[in-house]
């Protein structure tokens, strides 16, 4: 029975610690756990006394360097930096690391790494989405002072249906319009969750005293629309955005 925390096995809880743990001291590397060899696609044998640069860009290892003399003292700020594996694969991880004491005398660091590149993928994805939306915004395409063309092209996913009907309301009111042509023909794929984010617009910009036009829309988007019960009756719906010109009494 444990009689207090100095009873703990504290080298069993690195070694079964799922996140990986590097412990290093003068630049050498002392001990990696399981998790390490795993993420780092190597074995305890072929690191130990290998320095910790050297999973580093060559670029940043001044920094690296300096951080881990400054971390003998306390702990460093996480950060996040590319590392390399030992298969020469690159990696994007956060970093932590923090003093431990070998023995009475002598201090190590053990630095945690967390792999972070699916959070990058997703924050990546949600800048260029956000960057297609801008452009999608600016490309609005005033035809009178009250009459303007959203031209919808590309596969639209949920998110940027979403975002879509977030933004283009407010423009179509910075613009005092009285009619929106939404022009569906570039687009090339769509679901039912999209088709109706999307249809939602035409209600919101109702709401907003703007009458949606809707043009090239094909016939499984219109079939689709009807199956989840959206009446597109009061709807001008025409087949492309010379007739829905032709429509609002522009020749």
């Amino acid at each position: 029975m444990l009689k207090g925390i100095e009873d703990i096995n504290y080298q069993e809880v690195m070694e079964y610690s799922l996140e990986p743990i590097i412990l290093h001291t003068d630049y050498k590397i002392l001990y990696i756990n399981k998790a390490a060899e795993e993420f780092f696609r190597t074995d305890k044998e072929s690191v130990i006394g290998v320095s910790p640069l050297d999973i580093f860009k060559e670029s940043s290892k001044g920094a690296i360097k300096r951080r881990i003399q400054s971390a003998y003292d306390s702990p460093a700020a996480v950060i996040e930096e590319t590392i390399y594996r030992m298969d020469k694969t690159t990696v994007t991880v956060e970093l932590y690391c923090h003093p431990v004491m070998l023995g009475e005398n002598n201090k190590a660091i053990q630095s945690y790494i967390r792999d972070i590149t699916i959070r990058k993928e997703s924050e990546k994805k949600q800048e260029d989405m956000l960057q297609e939306i801008n452009e999608l915004s600016a490309t609005i395409v005033p035809i009178m002072s009250n009459i303007a063309i959203l031209p919808l092209t590309g596969n639209i996913c949920e998110d940027k249906a979403g975002m879509i009907l977030e933004i283009i309301p407010e423009k179509v009111k910075d613009q005092a319009l009285k009619y929106l042509i939404i022009d569906f023909s570039g687009v090339y794929r769509l679901d039912d969750v999209v088709i109706d984010s999307l249809f939602k617009i035409i209600h919101v910009l109702s709401l907003l005293g703007v009458q949606a036009v809707l043009t090239g829309l094909r016939p499984e988007m219109a079939i689709e629309a009807t199956k989840l019960g959206i009446n597109l009756s009061d709807v001008p719906t025409l087949a492309s955005v010379k007739d829905a010109l032709v429509h609002l009494g522009i020749h």
